[in-house]
């Protein structure tokens, strides 16, 4: 029987996770009969290369989606709230990267490693999640599955290029003034088209996304619900207690968190425990062994696509109780590389299709 080859649109080609996008396709195991390139209308024109071959992106419309397969969207939330549907509505499954379709009932959240089986029966959208609540679940699910899990609080030290290239070229600038002795210029961080905007060169800032009512960030409020939703399969789920703060840091790439996380009681759950459990998941690399100073480090794990995890050690005040450290390549395992995977997914399952009446479920 002869193989399938899948006709692919990315959406967002220019953006730093849509070139990176690119190229994890082009080491992915899809079978790729054609690739067309989709972006903003200041963006048609560019020529990247696919393969060897030189493509042009175009400016996207509904139009674009016709006789194409399966679309990795990363334009953002407005873009894919747009073009989403009318993909769909043309017969694409869509992998999105954006937050937009994150907590719909209708669309599966889906880290592979984690939650796979949660593809069967999508609607047309599968939505990747937020980077850093990406590569934490992917160290905590080992240990849910090994040891329970009941309480999960975590602090993240995130990468400027979360926030975007732009994001990522103003910490060059801000380092390069800082480093000649001129000011600084801030017009981007914490948010984008906020009042304030603060340097993140040789700075700290505690606040990614804008303020809830409740005094946590938007960030903060998608790694709670977003890990429960993977995990559990219900965002509002009272199977474990979930709270965090995201910090940005004046890293380019590479996210770290420290996790502090509570096993179920009477698992006999331990540190070598744990690290065992670690060292035989997949997508996950070990790196603890403090008395050689081995841990992750985000400078390390720039273009892996593993999960890198360290120090894992007890809480020395509260039973079945422990911390550790999470490395990982926020562009790739946490967009570009797990939106791919996802899509392999699909292929190996044969699930790129898209249900009768399913479009009629992001239908506005």
């Amino acid at each position: 029987m002869t193989e399938r080859t899948y006709n692919i649109a990315i959406l967002g080609a220019t953006g730093a996770v849509g070139t990176r996008l690119m190229s994890q396709l082009e080491e992915s195991t899809i079978p790729v009969n054609s690739l067309k390139l989709l972006a903003s209308s200041r963006s048609a024109g560019k020529k990247l290369t696919f393969k060897g071959q030189e493509l042009t992106v175009e400016e996207a419309t509904a139009d674009s989606f016709s006789g194409v397969d399966l679309v990795l969207a990363s334009g953002g939330g407005s873009v894919s709230q747009r073009f989403a549907p009318e993909a769909v509505k043309r017969g694409a499954v869509v992998v999105d990267n954006s937050s937009y379709w994150r907590m719909n009932d209708n669309v599966p959240l889906v880290v592979p490693e984690v939650n796979e089986a949660d593809l069967q029966g999508h609607n047309g959208i599968i939505a990747n999640p937020n980077c850093s609540t990406t590569q934490m679940v992917v160290a905590l699910e080992p240990i849910r599955r090994a040891f329970g899990l009941r309480r999960v609080i975590v602090s993240t030290y995130q990468a400027a290029s979360g926030a975007g290239q732009t994001a990522w070229d103003e910490l060059v600038a801000q380092t390069e003034a800082h480093n000649a002795g001129e000011k600084m210029v801030a017009n981007i961080l914490p948010v984008k088209g906020s009042d304030k905007h603060y340097p993140l060169a040789y700075n700290l800032l505690p606040q990614i996304d804008v303020f809830e009512d409740d005094g946590y960030t938007h960030e903060e409020w998608k790694m709670i619900h977003e890990t429960k939703k993977i995990m559990f399969g219900d965002k509002n789920s009272k199977s474990v207690k979930v709270t965090g703060t995201a910090v940005r840091v004046p890293v380019p790439v590479g996210h770290g968190e420290t996790i502090y996380f509570e096993t179920e009681s009477n698992t006999g759950a331990t540190s070598a425990g744990i690290q065992q459990a670690l060292s035989q998941a997949p997508g996950v690399i070990l790196e603890d062994n403090p008395k050689k100073q081995l841990y992750p480090q985000p400078i390390n794990a720039e273009g892996k696509r593993e999960t890198f995890v360290g120090r894992v050690r007890p809480d020395l005040e509260n039973d079945d109780s422990f911390h550790m450290w999470v490395v990982s390549d926020n562009l790739l395992k946490g967009a570009a590389w797990n939106t791919v995977q996802i899509a392999e997914w699909l292929v190996e399952l044969d699930l790129v299709r898209v249900p009768v009446g399913a479009a009629g479920k992001f239908e506005a």
